[in-house]
């Protein structure tokens, strides 16, 4: 059997390139830098604009209110009521009621997760919900559907 000698150069040095294509950590932290302030600049910049939009639409929403707003599927919201809407519930059940006729008796407490109901409060309403069980309130409905009467 004949003597082979081993390659010279199994293992080569890695930073044996000293040319100024080098990437080095002063580079990197400085272009890192750079591109954190344009993203916080860009994301001030974008958020002012998206917060100026919003300011307005809210303006326009709270002195007009839609004269209906909700989802209309009366077989899901069979159960209709109406009065003047005000903010509260009956111990922890409805976040708002409805007062009617005949005291607070008649009281109407209401919840809704389609419709923001505090856009109308102070308003004659009639409302198309869906009755629940309650424990405290004499009629609880989950509101789906809302409609301005003045």
């Amino acid at each position: 059997m004949e003597n082979a000698s081993p390659p010279e150069n199994l293992i080569h040095n890695l930073n044996t390139a000293t040319d100024n294509k080098s990437f080095t950590l002063p580079v990197f932290f400085s272009i890192l830098i750079i591109v954190v302030l344009l993203g916080v600049l860009s994301g001030f910049f974008l958020g002012s604009r998206i917060k100026a939009t919003s300011q307005s639409t809210q303006q326009t929403t709270s002195d007009e209110v839609e004269k209906t707003a909700g989802i209309v599927d009366k077989k899901t919201f069979s159960d209709k009521a109406e009065g003047i809407l005000r903010e509260g519930g009956i111990d922890g059940e409805g976040n708002f009621h409805l007062e009617r006729p005949g005291g607070e008796s008649q009281n109407a407490y209401l919840t809704s997760s389609t419709v923001d109901l505090s856009q109308y409060i102070g308003k004659k309403v009639r409302v198309w919900g869906q009755t629940f069980a309650t424990e405290k309130a004499g009629w609880l409905m989950d509101v789906g559907l809302v409609e301005v009467l003045q």
